[in-house]
């Protein structure tokens, strides 16, 4: 039986509930909460009465309130029978307690064998000390070569959540000081270098990416993964499953659930459908990892009948602008999604206020006043403030006078009080709300303090009933006090889920430095084409839906640190343009040829597909290109090699896929070329004199053509004519774009800005195209022969086209670049 220390007869009726709550080991901070929440007060009191307890150690003490708080409503009628059992200590921890709830939770008010129910939750288990030092070795011995590099960075949470597999009904406090201790004895003394901070790995500049290395993965999916991906997810109904454990430096696990009940109330608001929500913060344009982020989001409600939000996190009115808010809903929309409904943070900011209020009266939050050098020192030496068991009164008059601006900025926040000893640096007594006199976007001046993201987010996520709360890996660190909030307010609790961020080679994802290079000019805005944003994208000419389909094809996964290449993205573009784009001419560098054999006056129109695999017959995939005495082609590197008879030859250079034009001697007769990719179109031609412009470079060439057709040529080149003798071709400015960055992960470099490739952008002003490319209108994209495909750019005017190159012609991709990698 419990050891007993009476204080009171439960039988007093007029026993004072703070007492009463005393009398079981809570501390008073718990017992305070119990006394302002009705419910709890009622069901505890009638818990210790089941218990039959005058007094308890603080242990059983705790159980019972865990009982009072989360017991099943639908299986009241077995509550007596295990309060009886925690009374006895045949449930001693958490851990049994939990399985306890779930058992009597799913039989509901049906009967059902205490056997099972002992033996589901471990009665009788008795996990010696010596059990837990083997099950430590064990786990230490295999984790031993990660423990000598990290020594003590390593994650020690995760070496218990290891043991507690072993040993389920392990003492939780035991294991964690065991593992400590045989850490001190593996490890020695901590040193200096043990309590800094660990520095991110520099990764050495690579200044060219010829091959694919097998660093940079593409993930391998399943055939149904594939068809499906949204199967990993579990249905709204399911959400009363413990999938998250809170562990505390004293030893206390919090495991984050909802009640039947709870989860009821939800079903009955939401129909039982998924809710999900997008929620960028308006600090900045989209970029493609988002896209990652849209698609997991609005594509998980859009595949089981659900709705999703757009939810703006403006809890920083400091770098939250109207342009960024328009951006992302036009960008959202342009990639196909459609928001159920569009909300603010900044809409909840009442309740948020009152919900604080709630925390401080609760002696879960407080008002400090360090500096963010002294939060920062303090947490690093994990050294409680000073001002962190200050009166609750004195923290709800401070947090009044902050609300009301009286306290001037950075002078005080509000902090929540978890767990300062904590192995996750995500429950240092995280700030709830700071004070910042800046206007902001949604409802001007209303506010002078802030919800920080950390404390606003769930909340807002439980408020809008979220089924699932999906977010990227970095965020996996906040997932206990995201539940330690929801917890100890007794909201709803959404499924959180983490998948790996979507990292692109050769260029920036952070938000910040994205800010940085568009603020410092590096780039031309936000929509440059060099960059992943997804306005960058848009005007280089990629369509959403290849977005879309890249993202479709990674999976959505929980693997991190994977690097995805380019070269991935670049081959769902021209899988798409190739179908889309049509075909026609322009050459970037001209060089003139002149037909000297050709009526001055003569111009032939041909006949030249858009598509290769179009009909002879279907006129309607046809474009007209004129024929004439003058022609450009491709300005290219000419050597003379004799004199006499000359003929044009194309030379592919494999590596670096350049046609090269050459002018040689032939002893042997004539060997023509043709000026187009297809003999069908124009005619063989021979070089019959190269005119010399200044310092020995070719300024034109005269040239002979055969209207027979019947040489067969060389090899061929696209080219364009003059539409009317005398007349220049259309001439269009084309943009030419490269990686951004040399380096496949700039972000791990720190002087990241020298990495940027000085030939990202090259810029042809005077490029000439065939006649046709005159009516391209804005949205229009073409495949330039040989070149590339391209779209036209908003800087367009109605006298001058200008084109961006969307990607090469070139697929190493789907040339053998694929890799079947396993992400790690």
């Amino acid at each position: 039986m419990a050891e007993a220390s009476a204080t009171m007869a439960l039988g007093d009726g007029d026993a004072n509930p703070l007492d009463l709550f005393l009398s079981i080991g809570l501390d008073r901070r718990t017992a305070e909460g119990a006394v302002v929440n009705p419910r709890v007060t009622s069901n505890l009191t009638a818990v210790i009465k089941e218990a039959g307890v005058n007094g308890c150690s603080k242990t059983i003490g705790n159980l019972l309130y865990m009982v009072a708080t989360k017991f099943p409503a639908n299986a009241l009628i077995h509550r007596p029978t295990l309060v009886q059992y925690i009374a006895s200590s045949k449930i001693k921890n958490p851990a049994q307690l939990d399985v306890a709830l779930l058992f009597v939770g799913a039989f509901g008010p049906e009967s059902f064998s205490l056997d099972e129910f002992e033996q589901a939750c471990g009665v009788g288990v008795d996990v010696s000390v010596e059990e837990i030092h083997s099950t430590v070795a064990a786990v230490l011995e295999e984790n031993m070569d990660a423990i000598l590099e990290h020594r003590y960075h390593i994650n020690v949470g995760n070496l218990c959540g290891q043991v507690r597999k072993q040993q389920p009904w392990a003492n939780a406090k035991i294991v964690k000081e065991v593992i400590d201790e045989k850490l001190h004895q593996i490890l020695g003394e901590r040193t200096a270098e043990d309590d800094k901070k660990p520095l991110k790995k520099q990764q050495q500049k690579i200044v060219k990416i010829e091959e694919q290395t097998d660093d940079i993965i593409t993930p391998v999916l399943t055939l149904e993964e594939e068809v499906n991906p949204f199967l990993i997810f579990p249905e709204p109904a399911e959400n009363y499953k413990v999938h998250t454990e809170i562990f505390f430096s004293n030893g206390d696990i919090w495991r984050a659930r909802n009640t039947k009940e709870k989860l009821e109330r939800h079903l009955k608001v939401t129909g039982g459908k998924v809710f999900t929500r997008f929620p960028p913060e308006p600090n900045g344009y989209l970029h493609i990892g988002h896209a990652k982020a849209l698609f997991i989001d609005f594509g998980l409600a859009e595949e089981r009948g659900g709705s999703c939000y757009l939810r703006f996190d403006d809890t920083n009115p400091d770098v939250e602008k109207r342009e960024y808010i328009d951006h992302i809903q036009e960008n959202i929309q342009w990639m196909g999604w459609q928001p159920f409904k569009v909300t603010y943070t900044s809409d909840y900011f009442q309740e948020l206020y009152d919900l604080a209020v709630k925390l401080i009266h609760k002696g879960l939050a407080y008002v400090d006043h360090q500096s963010p050098e002294e939060v920062k020192e303090y947490r690093e030496k994990k050294t409680n403030s000073p001002w962190r068991d200050r009166p609750i009164a004195e923290s709800l008059k401070l947090f009044e006078d902050m609300r009301q601006g009286f306290i001037d900025e950075g002078k005080a926040t509000l902090r929540l009080k978890q767990d300062m000893q904590s192995h996750n640096k995500n429950m240092y007594d995280l700030i709830a709300y700071r004070i910042k006199f800046t206007a902001h976007p949604q409802v001007g001046e209303k506010w002078c303090i802030y919800p920080s993201y950390d404390y606003a987010h769930c909340i807002v996520d439980s408020l809008e009933n979220i089924t699932h709360s999906l977010c990227s890996l970095e965020f996996e660190i906040r997932r206990p006090s995201y539940y330690w909030l929801l917890l100890a307010l007794e909201l709803y609790q959404p499924y959180v889920w983490e998948y790996s961020r979507l990292n692109v080679s050769n260029t920036m994802m952070s938000k910040r430095k994205l800010n940085r290079l568009v603020m410092e000019k590096w780039v031309d805005g936000w929509d440059d084409p060099r960059l992943m944003t997804l306005a960058g994208l848009r005007r280089r000419g990629v369509s959403s839906t290849a977005i879309n389909s890249f993202i479709r094809g990674l999976g959505i996964t929980r693997s991190g640190n994977s690097m995805i290449r380019v070269d991935h993205l670049e081959h769902h573009i021209r899988e798409e343009l190739n179908k889309t784009a049509p075909r026609t001419m322009v050459v970037l560098r001209p060089l003139k040829v002149v037909i000297t054999n050709l009526d001055s006056g003569l111009i032939m129109n041909l006949d030249v597909k858009m598509w290769p695999d179009a009909s002879s017959d279907d006129v309607s995939s046809n474009y007209k290109v004129p024929i004439s005495v003058g022609k450009w082609t491709k300005r290219v590197d000419i050597t003379i090699l004799g004199i006499g008879w000359f003929h044009l030859q194309v030379l592919f250079i494999l590596n670096s896929q350049i046609f090269t034009l050459m002018i040689q001697k032939t002893t042997t007769g004539l060997r023509l070329v043709n000026l187009f990719s297809s003999g069908e179109y124009a005619f063989p031609i021979k070089c019959t004199e190269v005119i010399h412009g200044d310092s020995d470079t070719i300024f034109e060439i005269h040239a002979v053509y055969d209207p027979s057709k019947k040489i067969k040529p060389k090899g061929v080149l696209h080219w364009v004519a003059q539409p009317s003798p005398g007349v220049d071709p259309l001439k269009v400015e084309v943009r030419l774009f490269e990686k951004l960055f040399l380096s496949e992960d700039p972000a791990e470099l720190e002087d990241w800005l020298s990495d940027l490739n000085p030939h990202s952008k090259e810029v042809v002003p005077e490029a000439y195209a065939v006649p046709s490319l005159a009516n391209a209108v804005l949205g229009d994209k073409f495949q330039f022969e040989r070149l590339g495909y391209f779209a036209v750019d908003p800087d367009s005017t109605p006298s001058k086209l200008v084109f961006n190159r969307t990607t090469t012609l070139r697929d190493s991709y789907s040339k053998g670049a694929r890799k079947s990698i396993t992400p790690p």
